[in-house]
């Protein structure tokens, strides 16, 4: 079997003996890093919708849950199959509708059902002191500030629709201006544009827009209108430092018409 294969390798590449140096190295804290870096070579490989790439970033990322898989089964804690197990185990779990006898009427009461189940499993964990436990504080801010709105929603702290927290953008920007005028500090500063910030998250959880890949979208576009300005400015043989505002802003408007 081709995942027996894999595991195969993975424990030629940690045996002590004539196993790879670099591999024998590494622990979790090591390898963490090269997980998430996989994990977003999967998400461009989506992005881009090249479906050969993801088919290689995937089994990149199998790769990683292979190996911290035989650095916990080295250890005595668990191995590969106890990983399986335990997923499978939770989708079942989980999923009351298609493994059982419960009924829900859409995706979002499927959604509700989840947080519910969710919670019940933190707090047979022992982690259920509030609704935004377990939450980790290494994940992406946008992506951990949509958790958080997601989770304290679920628990009945939220807006009714989306105007909510569209007003609150207003409320923060002016608060913002506000610590600009007044000549505040850099930590004031980064304190309300961190509000502002999340704010704009919580109007997009509402919108259903994911903020993540909202913003990384607007970088990509910025990115290449940005290098359509600069073909621009090339052509004339002129430097973006040279080019006057007027003649950046008519080239950016063209930059933005061409790739909308």
């Amino acid at each position: 079997m081709p995942v027996e294969r894999l595991l195969e390798i993975m424990a030629r590449l940690r045996d002590p003996a004539s196993g790879c140096p670099w591999d024998l190295q590494q622990d979790f804290r090591s390898i963490a890093p090269h997980t998430l870096e996989e994990a977003y070579e999967v998400a461009d490989a989506i992005e881009r919708n090249d479906l050969q790439a993801l088919r290689d970033e995937l089994g990149d990322l199998l790769f990683q849950v292979a190996f911290h898989s035989q650095l916990a089964s080295e250890q005595g804690a668990f191995g590969f199959g106890d990983v399986v197990e335990a997923i499978t185990d939770k989708l079942t779990r989980r999923h009351p509708h298609v493994f059982g006898d419960a009924v829900v009427a859409d995706a979002d009461a499927q959604s509700r059902v989840w947080e519910r189940l969710k919670s019940g499993e933190r707090a047979a964990k022992g982690q259920g002191g509030s609704a935004l436990d377990g939450i980790p504080a290494a994940l992406p801010a946008l992506t951990r500030a949509r958790k958080l709105g997601s989770r304290a929603a679920a628990a009945g702290f939220d807006w009714r629709d989306a105007s909510g927290p569209r007003a609150k953008i207003g409320e923060e920007l002016a608060e913002l201006d506000q610590v600009i005028a007044s000549g505040g500090d850099g930590p004031r500063q980064e304190a309300e544009m961190g509000d502002l910030l999340f704010s704009v998250v919580n109007l997009a959880r509402h919108l259903r827009v994911d903020p993540e890949a909202a913003l990384r979208r607007a970088s990509d576009r910025f990115a290449r209108r940005y290098a359509h300005l600069e073909a621009a400015l090339a052509s004339r043989g002129i430097e973006p430092a040279q080019a006057g505002a007027e003649l950046l802003d008519r080239l950016w408007e063209a930059a933005k018409a061409d790739i909308p």
